[in-house]
């Protein structure tokens, strides 16, 4: 089955065509790898077919983006770059001035998609309306939010006219909240999901998901590795369709191949069934993990 996920048509723009796995810039910028390791990953990822980036002018206060821009330097056209704007920078004015900032950092003239990254003090309808502004000059094509629960996704779809492109919210196999309310609310709505930290990087049992058991067991068997088994896990099709892409960070040559790879593994019903049974869905609402 083909690993890719189809991004609506929006108001502005027609569908695309994503790869199910792309590339985040978390912890990038920050001098915790060399800087050149950085980009040439980035680079491997493109070249590897993981076209989108993502990033935040949150990110190593906008250390992050310079690395992307270095690592986009005469090949901007080859990836869907995505950045993300502080809720107290969301304001009418606020907003456009961030985007430009971040477009400079990024050394591009626009971002295929720009999101609130979470949902802060400023009213929604103001960033809806710089986000507009910026969509009408032709600096950013789409919008879109992360970190927003079921109660706040459904105010920020009605008030943007349904041209809510993502959510994109912390989701891996130890932490599932996400599939009681708010991604078959998303799925109706034809809002695809951007799942960071895939390889519980945070969010519910963080550290023991690498050396639980079982999944060990699973990698084995496929002859793969858990990190491996984790992404094949969050982008899996659901009812025949995917709609979640993963967003992992990777610096070292094996990982960028490794993530890249994921892409044609295929879980049998039995895999998930046995990871279901070591992390079961939830069977209520729980709250929204966020780091």
């Amino acid at each position: 089955m083909d690993a890719t996920v189809t991004l609506k048509a929006t108001t502005t723009e027609p569908a695309v065509t994503l790869p199910a796995i792309g590339q985040g810039s978390w912890y990038m910028g920050e001098g915790l790898a060399p800087r050149r390791d950085e980009v040439r990953a980035i680079q491997q990822g493109l070249d590897l077919g993981l076209t989108l980036v993502d990033t935040a002018e949150m990110y190593a206060d906008g250390g992050a983006e310079e690395v992307v821009s270095e690592a986009l330097k005469g090949r901007r056209e080859q990836a869907f770059l995505v950045s993300k704007v502080y809720p107290w920078n969301a304001g009418k004015r606020s907003a456009i001035q961030a985007c430009e900032d971040s477009l400079q950092r990024l050394g591009t003239d626009y971002l295929d998609m720009y999101l609130l990254h979470w949902p802060g003090g400023i009213a929604l309808e103001e960033t809806l309306s710089a986000f507009e502004q910026l969509r009408a000059e032709g600096k950013i094509k789409r919008f879109a939010v992360s970190n927003f629960d079921h109660d706040e996704l459904q105010l920020w779809h009605y008030l943007s006219g349904q041209d809510t492109a993502v959510n994109q919210v912390l989701y891996h196999l130890g932490s599932r909240g996400i599939e009681y309310a708010l991604r078959p609310w998303q799925r109706q709505q034809d809002i695809v999901t951007m799942g960071y930290c895939p390889l519980a990087q945070g969010g519910r049992l963080q550290r023991d998901l690498m050396a639980h058991p079982e999944l060990q067991a699973v990698a084995q068997e496929l002859n793969i590795s858990v990190p491996q088994l984790l992404l094949a896990w969050a982008i899996r099709p659901i009812d025949g369709k995917r709609d979640l892409i993963a967003i992992p960070k990777a610096v070292q040559p094996l990982h960028v191949q490794q993530n890249a790879d994921a892409l044609n593994i295929q879980l049998s019903q039995d895999i998930l069934a046995r990871l279901d049974a070591a992390f079961p869905a939830p069977n209520r609402k729980t709250h929204l993990d966020i780091v």
